[in-house]
């Protein structure tokens, strides 16, 4: 789906890859980039800095709570009108511990945020697509959907989640015949500070690059995208290996297993 002359929705707009995404749709000629962040003093620094490039707007929203996200829908709705193309990018990891030393709390704000909240995303303005017969959901997820790692449960249990949705979704509106698509968007480990600490055998992602990557992704209609290319194999190397050799080969040769083992995070 083109980006010039659509209007395009990024959650978790004012930092990291998402950023990044609304500044290229911009570049592309956007018809307008609406942002939806929960942090109001960056929406507001955000819109000011790209308001440079083109037409933007900002709206605060929860999207852990289905009241906000209602609300704001409701007001962007009201200020904006139709939404050609969603991106739901915001997501978050807690922390590096150990599952057995996760608290309830933990494990509710994770899925709420990285999984129900794209799901009530996407739930409204999936009907407004399907209505108007055009728009395209692009949901930004994680390798850790695919590769189980230590250190990393909640994150991971939340992104498998979110891929096995989002994909469903996309075979749904395909067999519907639906003009509305979905991209499901599969990167490792990008430099945003989102996963400082980590040590890894393999190359960090830049964010410029995994943004480009995932904006063609939707120029292009994919309905998935793993990024690096090579994200594209873990499936096939986790079919065609005993656990017990991907285990050695990836977790220990490669140091997969041990990467969130000096974890710190966004400050």
């Amino acid at each position: 789906m083109k980006i010039q002359g659509n209007t395009v929705l990024v959650t978790g707009g004012c930092s990291g890859i998402g950023k990044i995404m609304g500044r290229i749709c911009l570049e592309k000629d956007a018809e307008r980039l609406i942002i939806w962040d929960i942090n109001e003093a960056a929406i507001k620094a955000t819109v000011e800095e790209l308001s440079a490039i083109g037409k933007v707007s900002g709206f605060k929203a929860d999207i852990s709570d289905v009241d906000s996200v209602e609300a704001a829908y409701q007001a962007t709705k009201a200020e904006c009108g139709d939404v050609d193309i969603l991106i739901n990018n915001a997501g978050i990891i807690t922390n590096n511990r150990f599952f057995a030393e996760q608290t309830d709390k933990d494990i509710i704000r994770t899925i709420d945020i990285n999984t129900k909240g794209a799901m009530f995303v996407a739930l409204r303005y999936i009907k407004d697509m399907k209505a108007r017969g055009k728009g395209h959901i692009c949901n930004i997820t994680s390798s850790a959907g695919m590769l189980a790692l230590p250190r990393m449960s909640l994150y991971a249990a939340s992104k498998w989640a979110a891929i096995g949705w989002s994909e469903s979704v996309g075979i749904e509106l395909k067999r519907e015949k639906s003009p509305v698509r979905v991209t499901t968007i599969a990167p490792y480990f990008i430099n945003t500070g989102m996963f400082d600490g980590i040590h890894s055998f393999f190359k960090i992602q830049k964010p410029e690059t995994v943004a480009r990557k995932a904006i063609r992704a939707i120029e292009k209609n994919r309905r998935y995208k793993g990024i690096p290319f090579g994200e594209h194999f873990i499936r096939f190397m986790q079919g065609i290996c005993p656990v017990w050799l991907f285990d050695i080969v990836f977790g220990d040769v490669c140091g997969l297993y041990t990467v969130m083992n000096h974890f710190t995070g966004r400050k």
